[in-house]
């Protein structure tokens, strides 16, 4: 038997424009990232990229401070975070390197990039409790 989702409130106008703001924000660190580290031969910056919001993200229910501020979570992990993170740079330049011949290479930085992820997040995943965890979930952290 499996239990119903909880019931969540509506996003409040407040929450959504706190998370565009993040969103733009993290768009822009994204953009800067890769205007400081080009791609050439390999996907260097969007690897770099993901495997560091991904380590952040997971960080963020260790955080104090994100506890006491209920939209803190919200705007850095759906905003900055997410517009930060880019799952779909990271599989169109899959798909690039297999169309220019690199299918290894391809396949490679797929799993790669899963692979540092995972690594990532489980590391510091270490770094904070099961009940900071619950508590970031309801505080909206999950959204």
């Amino acid at each position: 038997m499996t239990l119903p989702p909880l019931p969540r409130p509506g996003l409040r106008p407040r929450t959504v424009l706190l998370v565009a703001l993040g969103g733009l924000l993290g768009a822009l660190l994204r953009v800067a990232v890769g205007q400081a580290w080009p791609v050439d031969l390999f996907p260097w910056s969007t690897l770099l990229v993901n495997v560091t919001g991904s380590a952040v993200l997971a960080f963020l229910p260790a955080l104090a401070v994100v506890h006491r501020r209920p939209l803190l979570a919200p705007f850095l992990g759906t905003g900055v975070l997410g517009g930060y993170t880019t799952l779909s740079t990271a599989s169109s330049e899959t798909v690039a390197l297999g169309d220019g011949g690199r299918p290894l290479l391809a396949l490679a930085y797929a799993g790669v990039t899963l692979g540092a992820c995972l690594l990532a997040v489980g590391l510091v995943d270490r770094l904070s409790t099961l009940p900071q965890r619950a508590e970031f979930d309801r505080d909206e952290g999950d959204l």
